[in-house]
C-alpha cells in the first residue's frame, strides 16, 4: 500500500483548487450581499485613469499623457463634464453609465510615503504603517462574533494576501498549471483517502471548489498563457463562487503591472484592457448576483502629476478607487477636488488627498455588509475613529 507521503506526492500532481486543510466545506451566508475586493499593485496613476479634463492644471502638468477631449477619436469618456475615464475603459463607462459604478477621486490610505511594499502592507492591514497590523482589515471584518461570522471569503491566488489574514473561514483558489488527472486516478485517491477524515475532507471540499470555479472550463492555466488570461479567469472564478448558494460571499484578487515609470501611455492602455476585460468576466460569471454585489478596486497610492522625462510618471499620494456592482449607488464621481495648481499639490508634486480610503471601506462594510461603527472603528480599522463611513454607497 503507498504510504501516506505517497498519496501526498500524488495529490500535489492534481490540478486541484489550493484550498487551505482547516476550512472544508463552504457554510451557509448570514446574508446576500457580495462584497470583493480587487487590488491593482504598482501604483495606479489615478489621473491618468480618471483625468480631471475641467482643471486646467492637468494639461499644464501632463500634456503628453492626457487623452484627446470626449467625442473626439480615440478621446477620453466623459463621465460628468469635469472628469471622464481613459479611453479603454469602456466596459467601466458602461457601468457608469447604467448606475453600477461610482468613481472616488484625490482619496488615498493614511500611509503617506512612496514605498510598493509598504503602501500595499498600510493599505491591507488598514493602518497609517507598514507594521501597524500583522492581520487585514477585511480578515478582521471576517473575525469570530462579527455580523459577517459564518460567510466563507475566498481569495483568488495561489496564496491568501495580508488583506485576509486573521479572518475565519478564509481560503485561496488558483488555477492548475498541471496535466489533468483521469478520473480513474481521482477515484483510486479518494478510496486512501477514506480512512482518513480530514484528508478525504480537504480532498472533496478541493475537487467541489475547482468544479465550482471551473463550470465552463478544466480549472487550469492554459501554458504559456499571459497575465490577461490568468487574470480574467481568476475573476471568472470570483463570481462563480459568490454566485454559488452557500458559497463565500467575500472574495479577493489582484492585478500587478501598474508601476508606470516609463513610455506609460502604452503599457496603461494594456492594463486598462486587462482590467475592463477582467471586470466583465466577473460580472457575467456572477449572474444575478451581480445586482446584490459591490466591488471595491483599489491602489497602494497615486503618481506623480507631472509627467517624468521617460514620458512616464513616479510615486504619488492620491489617486482614483471604483467601486462598482449591482449594489452600488453609482453614475457619479464622488470627489473633494483639491485643485492642480502648484500650490495645491501634496508636496508641490503630488495630487492631494481629501478621501481617507478607509471611509470608503467603512461605507462598503457598514451599510453593505452590515458591521457596526463600533466594530469598524476598533477592531477593523483600529484607532480610525475620527473617519466616518462615506454615506449614500450602496443602494438601500
Amino acid at each position: 500500500m503507498p504510504t501516506r507521503r505517497h498519496i501526498l506526492g500524488a495529490m500535489a500532481a492534481l490540478p486541484l483548487a489550493g484550498l487551505s486543510f482547516p476550512t472544508l466545506s463552504w457554510s451557509a451566508p448570514a446574508g446576500d450581499a457580495r462584497f470583493m475586493v480587487l487590488i491593482l499593485r504598482g501604483a495606479m496613476d489615478g489621473l491618468a485613469a480618471v483625468p480631471p479634463l475641467a482643471d486646467p492644471g492637468l494639461a499644464r502638468l501632463r500634456a503628453p499623457l492626457v487623452p484627446g477631449r470626449p467625442g473626439s477619436e480615440g478621446g477620453a469618456l466623459d463621465l460628468d463634464g469635469s472628469f471622464a475615464l481613459h479611453p479603454a475603459l469602456g466596459s467601466l463607462h458602461a457601468l457608469y453609465r447604467q448606475g453600477d459604478l461610482a468613481v472616488i477621486h484625490a482619496c488615498a490610505s493614511p500611509y503617506r510615503e512612496r514605498s510598493h511594499f509598504s503602501g500595499q502592507d498600510a493599505l491591507e492591514n488598514g493602518t497609517a504603517t507598514e507594521a501597524g497590523a500583522h492581520d487585514g482589515w477585511l480578515g478582521r471584518a471576517l473575525g469570530p462574533g462579527r455580523p459577517v461570522d459564518g460567510d466563507r471569503a475566498v481569495a483568488l491566488g495561489e496564496t491568501v494576501p495580508l488583506i485576509l489574514q486573521g479572518g475565519s473561514g478564509v481560503t485561496s483558489w488558483s488555477p492548475s498549471i498541471l496535466p489533468q488527472a483521469d478520473t480513474d486516478t481521482l477515484q483510486r485517491i479518494a478510496r486512501l483517502y477514506e480512512r482518513d477524515p480530514q484528508l478525504s475532507a480537504a480532498l472533496s471540499a478541493a475537487l467541489e471548489a475547482n468544479q465550482v470555479a471551473s463550470a465552463d472550463g478544466d480549472g487550469k492555466a492554459r501554458p504559456g498563457a499571459g497575465p490577461a488570461a490568468r487574470f480574467i479567469s481568476l475573476m471568472q472564478a470570483a463570481g462563480r463562487f459568490m454566485a454559488t448558494p452557500g458559497g463565500p460571499r467575500v472574495a479577493v484578487a489582484d492585478l500587478g503591472g501598474w508601476d508606470t515609470h516609463a513610455g506609460q501611455n502604452g503599457k496603461l492602455g494594456r492594463q486598462f484592457d486587462m482590467l475592463g476585460a477582467g471586470i466583465d468576466a466577473l460580472r457575467k460569471s456572477l449572474g444575478e448576483a451581480w445586482r446584490s454585489t459591490a466591488v471595491l478596486v483599489v491602489t497602494e497610492f497615486g503618481r506623480t502629476a507631472a509627467v517624468n522625462g521617460t514620458a512616464g510618471t513616479d510615486h504619488g499620494t492620491a489617486g482614483v478607487a471604483f467601486l462598482l456592482g449591482g449594489a452600488v449607488a453609482g453614475g457619479r464621481v464622488i470627489a473633494d477636488w483639491p485643485g492642480l495648481a502648484a500650490g495645491q499639490l501634496h508636496e508641490g508634486r503630488d495630487l492631494r488627498p481629501t478621501i481617507d480610503l478607509r471611509a470608503v471601506a467603512k461605507g462598503v462594510l457598514s451599510h453593505h455588509m452590515k458591521i457596526t461603527r463600533a466594530t469598524l472603528d476598533e477592531v477593523v480599522f483600529p484607532g480610525s475613529g475620527s473617519v466616518s463611513p462615506l454615506p449614500d454607497l450602496v443602494r438601500t
